[in-house]
């Protein structure tokens, strides 16, 4: 009997902890949502569901402005991050836990810091716009603070060790008698990587995906200091509805729409690529 109750007695901090934090709040959030008035009149639960579809027709810019950005940053940052994370697993050496540690060393810096430091790095007149400029990226009279390619330039630099890091514990737990093998079968590097290495670390790379997608979704600092009016994400939506215009029912409706659609694509992602992949393919694995 106790041994059937230990499994419970492990679970049980880490379901407390979620129905405080997660789960308690997002019932009150729900019924905040279907909420109507104003903050001089009070708010009343009225069942106002159409502030979920006020929340979709005024702001649907903002939700494909999001998406795009994220989905951009995402597949930048895969692009940066295979090619790293695989030189550490397989080139790193010795130097291996000094290249780990560069990677997660933006982490000891807060994230508005290190934002706000893009400001500096992308402002008018600054070294990397001056080369820019020179090369012909950018006309003379051109910037690229305020455009849709800081804000998109600060989310990859941002989230990126999100995806360095799981892709590279795949690549590290790869048998690497797998890859010999495979050559040992004269498949070349190129087939080896795409029949071997590629597949095995799939679960790091659906892993990193979505760590990095989902967060970008829902950023409104990258947008709110490396972008303008016109390059505004729903989290700038939300935080201007919550805090400035204090509507708080439509700042609801729009968090549970935001959650909706994000789960809704993490779903199909997942299903798409494989509940194998996420998880990982342990007979795979073995020699």
């Amino acid at each position: 009997m106790e041994r059937r109750s230990t499994p419970y007695a492990l679970l049980g901090p880490g379901l407390f902890w979620l129905a405080v934090f997660f789960a308690i709040p997002l019932f009150f959030m729900a019924i905040v949502s279907l909420e109507s008035g104003s903050l001089d009149e009070g708010f009343a639960l009225t069942w106002e569901f159409q502030n979920y579809s006020d929340a979709l027709s005024n702001f649907d810019a903002q939700f494909i402005r999001s998406f795009v950005y994220a989905g951009i940053a995402t597949v930048l940052c895969f692009l940066i991050a295979y090619p790293l994370a695989y030189a550490i697993a397989f080139r790193g050496g010795k130097y291996k836990n000094a290249l780990l540690l560069a990677v997660i060393a933006p982490f000891f810096t807060t994230y508005l810091i290190r934002t706000i430091a893009w400001q500096t790095i992308l402002g008018d007149g600054s070294p990397a716009v001056d080369v820019l400029q020179f090369i012909g990226v950018i006309a003379d009279d051109g910037r690229v603070l305020d455009t849709a390619g800081s804000v998109i330039a600060g989310l990859t630099y941002n989230f990126l060790p999100f995806m360095i890091l799981p892709i590279y514990a795949s690549l590290e737990s790869i048998d690497k008698r797998l890859i010999e093998a495979s050559k040992d079968l004269y498949a070349n590097s190129r087939t080896s990587f795409l029949k071997i290495t590629l597949p095995l670390s799939a679960p790091g790379v659906i892993a990193g995906t979505l760590l990095t997608f989902i967060p970008a979704v829902g950023d409104y600092i990258n947008a709110e200091f490396l972008g303008g009016p016109g390059q505004a994400m729903i989290g700038n939506v939300i935080q201007s509805q919550y805090l400035v215009i204090k509507d708080y029912p439509v700042a609801a409706a729009l968090s549970f729409v935001l959650m909706a659609v994000i789960l809704v694509m993490v779903l199909l992602y997942i299903k798409f690529a494989g509940s194998e992949s996420l998880m990982g393919d342990e007979e795979g694995t073995k020699p």
